[in-house]
């Protein structure tokens, strides 16, 4: 299980984001570039199609893989009080012959992308992932290296946390709070929520560019 929102910030103002998530961290950044593959399942004798993710990091001098699994998100009257995304999740390292197993088992390519961008990693309460990436699809089956961007000018924020049954409610309140530091910049809500750039980002930016940076937590 975990928490999760998300967010867009223009690519101009990726560099103050950088800035501030340091200040924040105390650490240098991940660097990420991220092949992701979606299969989907086709159904058969009755049975739910499903969704898999197969995410290969080609940051590293070997390229490793992990298969992902996200299920559907918490309902009712909790998950409607909490201003993250509770979802179960489940992912697992797998070996470079993954891809070739899941066509066995039925699975049809549905769509790939690379993101690349940074990580950073924070312990606030809980230990939270930011990611910030442009998500970038491929014209060829596979062309990591010709990928062009979704969406020009605009890259992805997504801030991600563990959690539990037991635990959600404090996990969201620690995201809630960490997210507040980010607000100038753009604006987290639940994945599927549409939010658009932030008004104030432009002078936020620039304040961060001159003063390099904010308090670590």
């Amino acid at each position: 299980m975990e928490c999760v929102v998300q967010g867009i910030i223009e690519t101009k103002h990726v560099e103050a984001l950088e800035i501030l998530l340091q200040g924040l961290c105390g650490v240098h950044r991940d660097s990420l570039r991220i092949h992701e593959l979606c299969l989907k399942s086709v159904p058969n004798l009755g049975l739910v199609s499903s969704e898999v993710r197969l995410l290969c990091d080609l940051e590293q001098p070997e390229p490793t893989w992990t298969v992902r699994h996200i299920g559907g998100a918490m309902r009712g009257a909790g998950a409607e009080q909490i201003s993250v995304l509770v979802r179960t999740m489940a992912e697992s390292k797998v070996s470079q012959n993954a891809l070739r197993l899941f066509y066995a088992l039925g699975y049809k390519l549905d769509h790939e992308l690379l993101r690349v961008g940074f990580a950073f990693h924070f312990n606030s309460g809980a230990p939270i992932t930011v990611t910030v990436s442009s998500v970038n699809k491929m014209l060829k089956l596979h062309a990591t290296d010709e990928a062009v961007p979704v969406t020009p000018g605009i890259q992805l924020v997504e801030v991600t946390a563990p959690a539990s049954s037991e635990n959600y409610t404090e996990v969201a309140k620690s995201m809630s709070s960490f997210c507040e530091y980010l607000a100038p910049l753009l604006h987290l809500s639940k994945p599927g929520v549409s939010t658009g750039v932030v008004p104030t980002a432009a002078a936020a930016a620039a304040s961060l560019m001159s003063d390099g940076g904010g308090t670590t937590l």
